[in-house]
């Protein structure tokens, strides 16, 4: 089944209903089933998108169920025109729109790891979805986008461990430049130099490591390998091992 997203349907709005969005709506044969419509592809919105709260939400949920009692009345009462008022005194096709516009087309899933040890939101919520979204690709069969988003999310946390740890300036051997500049190996062996990360936790990593070059193609030709479900899987279990070391 396709993804639905917010941005999808405030897009079908805009290109189908837009002439309906001011005054009240009417229930007619040309409108029912870009009605319809709508309400069939917000059912089918991951819960994780629906990121409003409160009033939004109310409103959303209102505005959802007056289109399908609606549209029951309308297929019941000989297909006359039936008219629907105003939530709030807005047509519920904009509240609709403006709930939806807010919601994001990305959000890692309420099954991903919290991390909640990054006080940094904005990283903390990136460094998720990158999880999720190489979670799902793993379950999608999408190996090489499994390997590679695992990879960067545990290049991404590594980078923040080393980063904040305060025996980095002491440490007596490091890669040289900053560590922004660092590559995935380099994090690996210092957050072990600095006690950030177990044995086990190393050896996955630097697995994970090799794996994500095989985006290369020449690599991947030199090494005669492939991204597969052991690479996505393997990349996985790293960045588990990781954030269990790390928190």
């Amino acid at each position: 089944m396709a993804r639905v997203v917010p941005s999808q349907i405030v897009a079908f709005i805009d290109q189908n209903l837009s002439e309906l969005q001011s005054g009240r709506l009417i229930v007619t044969h040309a409108s029912v089933a870009g009605l319809t419509a709508i309400a069939h592809l917000i059912d089918e919105l991951p819960t994780e998108l629906l990121t409003i709260s409160g009033r939004d939400y109310s409103d959303l949920v209102h505005a959802v169920e007056t289109i399908r009692n609606s549209v029951a009345f309308w297929q019941h009462n000989a297909s006359r025109d039936i008219g629907i008022a105003n939530i709030g005194g807005k047509n519920i096709l904009q509240i609709l729109r403006q709930a939806l516009a807010r919601c994001p087309d990305q959000s890692p899933s309420p099954a991903t790891v919290e991390l909640a040890f990054i006080a940094d939101g904005v990283l903390r919520d990136s460094v998720r979805l990158d999880i999720s979204t190489a979670t799902s690709a793993l379950h999608n069969g999408e190996w090489k986008a499994a390997t590679v988003l695992a990879g960067a999310a545990a290049e991404a946390l590594l980078l923040w461990a080393v980063t904040k740890s305060p025996g980095l300036s002491s440490l007596a051997q490091k890669p040289q430049g900053p560590p922004e500049k660092w590559h995935l190996g380099d994090y690996i062996a210092v957050a072990m130099s600095l006690n950030l990360i177990k044995n086990n936790t190393k050896e996955l990593a630097n697995l994970a490591k090799d794996f994500r070059n095989l985006i290369h193609p020449g690599r991947a030709q030199r090494l005669d390998e492939v991204c597969d479900r052991a690479t996505a899987l393997t990349a996985l279990a790293a960045v588990e091992c990781i954030v269990r070391d790390l928190s």
